[in-house]
């Protein structure tokens, strides 16, 4: 049961991780900025981390296809948190959360082109097929269908400014973050790959977020941020920096590479 449990415990830490990071970026953080902080922290945490749990004398050889196996899987996760908080800025983190779900099935379905999955008749590819179809249906539908408005336009309008929500453009925002499920699907089938052949999560989740760090700097400083993105007052910044980090990198990512190990 620990790997059911510590999966639970990390889609937790990503859905307040969803909300912590639409309050961060609402409050002046770009994009980047947020993802540099966020790695940076994880990374320090991580580093001291893979020392202790992967000890020279236990630690796998390290090879060029391995070291290349970190980096393609650190670009598809950065690239995953680029559009993701993109996607959330344009729309809230609720559809964000929803959207989400897509992942399990663009996993399953890109496990079966790798052949890391079987695809038979069995009763269990069948539950996992119509679970696959039924979460794709379901994000659409949330994504395009407008009902009809449940509260009134003034209530609406004052929890919407209490949240710091601006207006949205919803259906980008979850093409957005429907893009992020591809990528994050791509990036599970990659660490999945990379821990076959070097059985250490802790050092790969390392090295994933070195690689986001330094991504995160870089296209900071080719798209020209404002340097006011980076700074960590007022504290709520601060606060919103060392969950990301913490609980939101370091702890998530983690445990999602022990499970996927396991």
């Amino acid at each position: 049961m620990k790997e059911y449990v510590g999966m639970v415990a990390a889609q937790i830490a990503q859905v307040l991780l969803i909300i912590v990071s639409k309050y961060a970026i609402a409050d002046g953080m770009s994009n980047y900025s947020f993802i540099f902080y966020s790695n940076a922290l994880a990374s320090l945490i991580l580093l001291p981390l893979s020392l202790i749990f992967h000890r020279s004398g236990n630690r796998p050889p390290l090879t060029i296809i391995v070291i290349c196996g970190f980096f393609i899987i650190g670009v598809l996760g950065f690239f995953a948190q680029v559009f993701g908080y993109s996607g959330i800025t344009l729309s809230s983190a609720t559809l964000a959360t929803t959207l989400l779900n897509l992942t399990p099935g663009f996993t399953f379905l890109l496990a079966i082109l790798f052949r890391m999955e079987a695809f038979d008749l069995s009763l269990t590819t069948q539950a996992k097929f119509i679970g696959t179809v039924v979460s794709i249906a379901g994000a659409i539908i949330i994504t395009l269908y407008k009902g009809p408005s449940i509260l009134s336009s003034s209530l609406k309008s004052e929890i919407s400014q209490h949240l710091l929500v601006k207006p949205s453009d919803w259906v980008l925002g979850g093409i957005f973050i429907a893009i992020t499920s591809i990528l994050s699907s791509m990036c599970f089938i990659g660490q999945a790959t990379v821990l076959k052949k070097y059985p250490a999560e802790v050092i790969v989740m390392f090295s994933y977020c070195i690689v986001y760090t330094i991504l995160s700097a870089l296209a900071s400083f080719i798209v020209g941020d404002d340097l006011n993105s980076y700074s960590l007052r007022p504290k709520k910044r601060l606060l919103f920096v060392l969950y990301s980090g913490i609980f939101g990198s370091a702890f998530q990512f983690t445990v999602q590479a022990w499970c996927l190990k396991r």
